[in-house]
Formats: structure tokens, sequence, C-alpha cells
């Protein structure tokens, strides 16, 4: 039986516990008892995204991803979503640079079926992957790529921002999407060398949060997943680290039939994990994050020169983290006018900071959508899945809210003086075609896309 310990309460955790576990195979599990709703949530992180993948082979992780529904050695098809929806759960997985993760909510009498079908996989993909599914599933991920970046205004600005951010050769360099050469020179070969690689129970973390029976559950685990072998041939990332400014603004103009102009741009900020991280989350929060930011009243309110503001963090662990500025202008206002009002504001909370009333809505925000993510079964197990891979300690999805609260007004002014400068940022103009050529082109309007891909079944 796997071995653990039972974790105490912590302060600031509001009352919830997490218990870890190891079997002998390298498999983490983390437990969490919640009683609350008769519902059980599955997570499985596995430590593979695109920040693994090497140049002319990008695109795998999700590649692999959307073949993780292809069918195991007992389940066959799209046997996965029929059993886990037919038995009234839902599921999916998704793909970023940092992680591959699945998950289903299940009914609580259904949890030993969802940890069945995630065993099975884990243990069996490579005997039911074959030509004919790789072939649809290298069809499915092309289309995405269609339909989410390449034939959707702004689609491709996030791939253009992070190929601008982080340089040729870094492991951020590119997106989980992959190009569509990479997709097309993939090799059933490459996929299985892929699953025998990073799709071992010593690369992954599972948790199960809900209505459960911990010793039951181990019991579960141990039974489904404890006779996978693991695999030791794994390379660690490579590094991901950068001076902490840039040094210089990069810029880029494209000109798009696009519904309106556009800047946007990334900054560079610090690596998740840290404190600087945590100031620069409050930093964006008050600058750009709902009607009551200093952007939105700024822009949209009071010039009226935008008709959306919005200044977001991606948080990085194994690199930079990465600032996401995206206004959309109003009719006939040009970029300049709105790139001046934008540094303005952003020199402003550099020399000022940020007011204690602003101080005190940013935090109360984070803290809100912290305790949003560990209200449900499912972003809870989620967070602790995240908490295991990327620092090692799950029980820090517990606190989190906490190192948020301790951050100062002058630790988000610091952060916001040192990064949240011109010589520190990426920048997208997107400028719309004429009208006749972009009645000529007739592309749709869907919104843009983030980092992160899903299987989207």
């Amino acid at each position: 039986m796997p071995m653990g310990h039972t974790a105490t309460e912590q302060a600031g955790s509001g009352g919830l516990t997490a218990t870890e576990h190891r079997l002998d195979n390298g498999l983490r599990v983390v437990l969490s008892e919640d009683h609350l709703t008769p519902v059980a949530a599955v997570c499985l992180w596995y430590d593979v995204g695109s920040r693994h993948e090497v140049k002319g082979r990008t695109g795998l992780a999700h590649l692999f991803e959307h073949l993780m529904f292809q069918g195991s050695a007992q389940v066959k098809g799209n046997g996965h979503f029929e059993l886990v929806q037919g038995a009234g759960g839902s599921l999916n997985g998704t793909t970023s640079f940092e992680r591959t993760n699945y998950f289903e909510t299940m009914p609580a009498h259904q949890l030993e079926l969802a940890l069945w079908l995630e065993a099975d996989r884990m243990g069996s993909l490579l005997s039911a992957l074959d030509e004919e599914s790789m072939e649809n599933q290298r069809d499915v991920v092309k289309n995405e790529r269609r339909q989410r970046y390449d034939n959707v205004p702004y689609g491709t600005a996030f791939e253009r921002l992070t190929a601008l951010m982080y340089p040729e050769g870094h492991p951020y360099h590119h997106t989980p999407i992959g190009s569509m050469a990479d997709l097309d020179a993939a090799t059933l070969e490459d996929a299985r060398a892929f699953f025998r690689t990073n799709y071992a129970p010593n690369n992954a973390v599972l948790s199960v949060v809900g209505d459960i029976d911990p010793q039951q559950t181990l019991a579960w685990i141990e039974k489904y997943f404890g006779s996978i072998a693991s695999h030791d041939g794994k390379q660690p990332p490579r590094d991901g680290s950068l001076p902490d400014v840039i040094g210089r603004e990069l810029r880029e103009e494209i000109q798009e039939e696009v519904p309106a102009r556009a800047l946007m741009a990334a900054y560079r900020l610090p690596q998740d994990g840290t404190r600087e991280a945590d100031a620069a989350d409050l930093a964006l929060t008050v600058l750009g994050a709902g009607e009551s930011s200093r952007l939105h009243n700024r822009l949209v309110r009071r010039d009226r020169t935008a008709v959306a503001a919005g200044f977001g963090l991606l948080r990085l662990a194994g690199a930079p983290s990465l600032g996401w500025l995206d206004v959309k202008t109003s009719a006939g206002v040009e970029i300049p006018q709105i790139e001046a009002a934008v540094d303005e504001e952003l020199a402003r909370l550099a020399q000022e900071g940020p007011t204690a009333e602003e101080m005190e809505r940013a935090q109360a925000q984070l803290e809100r959508e912290w305790l949003d993510r560990l209200g449900t079964v499912a972003d809870r197990a989620d967070e602790l899945c995240r908490y295991a891979v990327l620092f090692g300690d799950p029980q820090l999805a517990l606190t989190a809210v906490q190192r948020i609260l301790d951050i100062t007004a002058d630790e988000v002014k610091a952060v916001a003086a040192a990064r949240l400068r011109p010589d520190n940022r990426a920048v997208l103009v997107y400028e719309p075609l004429p009208a006749e050529e972009a009645a000529e082109t007739g592309a749709d309007t869907a919104a843009p896309t983030d980092e992160q891909e899903g299987a989207a079944k």
C-alpha cells in the first residue's frame, strides 16, 4: 500500500486539508475530503507541456492530449467519454506551456470508474495507438488551430507576442498549439516515444477531491495504478531564465481584417512562486482587471477612446511570467493616443503606487478568485496538482491567498517601476484592412484564444 501523511489544517486554508501519498512507482497522490455534495473530482497532471518540446516537433504535447482520448487496451474509440458521461460525469483535458492535465467530475459512487479509466490509458495507451488514430487527431488539432488561431481576428496575437517575448531557442518561444508544419511532420514513433518518456507514473500527480473515503480511494489507486512501471529517461526542461528586463521595446505592426484597431503588449514579469509575482498580479489587477481598474476608467469611461481595456498576468513557473495588455480602440481613434494614455497610467502607478482603496479592492478581487478556485471540487483538484507539479508542495494551494494579502503597496509600486516600462515589452499594433480588401477576405469574428489548449470534446 502507498505510504503517506495526513496534513493538519493550516492557518489561512479556510479549514481545507489535503493528504499526500506516494506509490512505489513514483506516482504522487493528493486527497482532499469534502462531503458538502455527493461528487468527486479526479485530476491527473503530467509534468509535460510545450516547454519540453524541441524545434521541429512543436505541438506534440497538445497532439498527445488528444490521442489520450482515442482508446486504450480496455477502452476502445471514444469509450472514455461514453463511460464517464454515461455515468453522469464530465471530463476533458488541456495542455499548456508547463503541463498536460486530464480531469473528471463524477457522482461520488462512480469514483472507481474514473480512476480505472485514467489508469488504463496511463498503463496501456501504446497498445491502442496506431496510424489511424494518429491521423484522425492530427487533423483535429490542425482544424483547432485554424478555428482558434489562423481564421479569427487577433487569433495569432498570443503566438506572435510569445515569439517576441521569448527569443528563438527559448523553451517558451512557441505556444502549445504547435505549427502546421510540425504537426504534419510528427510520426507515430514520435508519439510513442513521447508517451513512453512523459506518461509515466513518476512524472505525474493524481489528486482526488470531494465526497470520498480516503482509505478506499487509496486502495483503488494502488489497485489500478500500482502496477504501472515508472520511466527514468525524461530530461528536465531547458533553462527558461532570462534577464529581468528586455532592454528595448520589441514591436510588430499587423494589417488584417479586424473589427477595430488594437494595442496589445506583453511585459516580462517575475516568475510564479515569488513575492514579486504576487505584487505584479496586484499591480495588473489595479491597472486592468474589471470596470474599476485604472485603464478601464481612463480609456473606456473617461476618454472614450477604447471599447475594452484589460491587463492580466499569465503566471509561469519555469520562465518569466507574462503581463498581457489588450486594448480595442473606439472608432476613429489612433493607436498613438491609446499608447500615450497607457504609458501615462503605468508611469503614475510606478511613481505613486496604488491607493489604500485600490490595494484593498485588488486583494479582495484576487481573494475571491482564489475562493472560487477552491470552492469547487474540480478546481481544487486542479490547484492541488498545480502546486505539487510546479512547486513540489500541494499544501501551498490552500494558503496561496495569504501570500497575496501580505503584499504591501510599496512592493506593488516597486514591481511597477522595475517592470512596467516601455523597454520591457513586446507590442503588437493591429490596423484594419481597407474596406475593399476586407470585403474580399471574409474572415469571421471569434474571440482570440489564450495559451491553454483543450481537447474540447
